[in-house]
């Protein structure tokens, strides 16, 4: 069922409180709620509804206002559903007429509204946060011409990864699920399996390697004989060998891997999905997660450097083989052809087709003192990513699966611009007043 175009509000209840009775509506957010055209993402949201039976969703508005506001100030999904009801302005930018004292919603409509949209509509978002940027003229149309293009890492919300935690996390799990499901076990070894993992960090920590090592071997020869007395447990039953598989799959994966072996490894047993990128930096030489590509105009747009696209890229790939994909889904999403793209030397034997258009840190020919002033703000990026990974939920990702991953990075970036869009509207008010003060002392009493 398609989400109503407005919620029932009781509009002749005289004893109710109007929200544009008590608040300032020249409060950047009610200003910036004046100016996002709800109808474009009514009709790009409203696209996944199907009429059937069941409850009516909630209204698009509400849970793109939530989007919004919970990636442009940092919120947790449970720490929005308290400020919702404690907020006036959260409200009215929500669409809300009256005050409300109770939230109609909790923190699981965020989650499931976020999966049934998904990364390719949540992109709308973004297009949105660009078009009002480009009507209150904090950003110009040359200003999307010429691009800065970069990568970063989007760690996810896992512990550091050793294989005796990996080991024994296997174990607690397979034994937990096993108790789930009414399987009966010879042996658990978990408290065995405690004890191992704690020995291996310590062994570890004061150079005993050889010992580390048993105590690992100890670990692994236990996972496999939990799996195999899982599996023996199981035979012949389809349905708990469904439900066992994907764990039985995963742990295997962790028995058998080394830290020294080549090629995908498994980091997580919740999130199997996460990637080990090396860094070379030295407060971080390896990060888990997955890699996000970040673009951003090369000039100086009176509202600020606002973020022109973010993709999640799974597979730890190459920055040069990303380029070609993410320039063409950036003119898809602004509208406006690049006509010059600045990266760092990492993009070198990019894949683009018009390599006259990419321009390398460091490069000498052809270059003109335009693109040399161009070349000089490349590093404009890096506040760019810092500031969408430190204050807009990107720093560590709590969403589930690679779904997750590019969900969060596109409402990350979002967030990002609307708040630069918000300091923008607070700039103009500030000016109209200034300006409106300058002739108030002009005119003679």
């Amino acid at each position: 069922m398609r989400p109503k175009e407005r919620r029932e509000t009781g509009e002749h209840d005289l004893f109710r409180s109007r929200l544009d009775q008590i608040i300032n509506l020249e409060h950047a957010l009610a200003k910036l709620a004046r100016s996002v055209d709800w109808r474009f993402l009514e009709e790009r949201f409203g696209a996944v509804y199907s009429d059937g039976p069941g409850q009516p969703p909630l209204p698009t508005r509400l849970m793109a206002g939530l989007a919004i506001l919970k990636h442009t100030h940092n919120l947790s999904d449970e720490v929005l559903c308290e400020r919702w009801v404690e907020n006036p302005y959260y409200q009215y930018f929500c669409g809300e007429e009256f005050f409300q004292h109770e939230s109609p919603f909790d923190r699981s409509s965020l989650t499931r509204w976020r999966q049934r949209m998904g990364e390719e509509k949540l992109e709308a978002l973004l297009q949105e946060s660009l078009s009002v940027a480009h009507k209150t003229g904090a950003l110009s149309s040359k200003d999307l011409e010429r691009v800065v293009v970069d990568t970063t890492v989007q760690p996810k919300a896992i512990a550091h990864p050793t294989d005796a935690r990996l080991v024994h996390r296997a174990i607690e799990k397979l034994v937990g699920l096993a108790k789930r499901e009414g399987v009966v076990l010879r042996q658990s070894y978990v408290r065995v399996a405690k004890r191992a993992a704690i020995m291996v960090g310590r062994y570890s920590h004061a150079h005993q390697f050889k010992r580390a090592r048993r105590a690992l071997k100890f670990l692994r020869t236990r996972l496999g004989r939990v799996i195999r007395d899982i599996n023996r447990q199981i035979d012949g039953d389809e349905a708990l060998k469904a439900c066992f598989a994907p764990l039985i799959d995963l742990a295997i994966k962790v028995r058998h891997q080394d830290h020294r072996q080549r090629g995908p490894k498994v980091y997580s047993l919740h999130a199997p999905e996460v990637e080990c990128i090396g860094k070379g930096k030295a407060r971080a030489p390896y990060e888990f997660g997955c890699k996000v590509s970040i673009a951003t105009p090369v000039t100086k747009p009176k509202g600020g450097q606002f973020a022109l696209h973010a993709k999640a890229l799974h597979g730890n790939p190459y920055d040069g083989h990303t380029l070609a994909p993410v320039v063409a889904d950036m003119e898809r999403l602004t509208g406006v052809e690049v006509a010059r793209v600045h990266v760092d030397k990492g993009y070198r034997g990019h894949n683009y087709p018009n390599k006259f258009k990419v321009w390398i840190s460091g490069q000498v020919r052809r270059v003109t003192k335009t693109i040399h002033r161009e070349m000089k703000r490349r590093a404009a990026v890096e506040p760019v990513i810092g500031h969408i990974k430190a204050e807009h939920r990107m720093e560590r990702n709590y969403l589930k699966g690679r779904q997750g991953d590019g969900i969060n990075a596109v409402l990350a970036a979002a967030g990002y611009n609307f708040s630069l869009l918000l300091r923008w509207l607070r700039f103009l008010l500030c000016q109209i007043l200034r300006r409106l003060s300058a002739c108030s002392q002009l005119i003679p009493t």
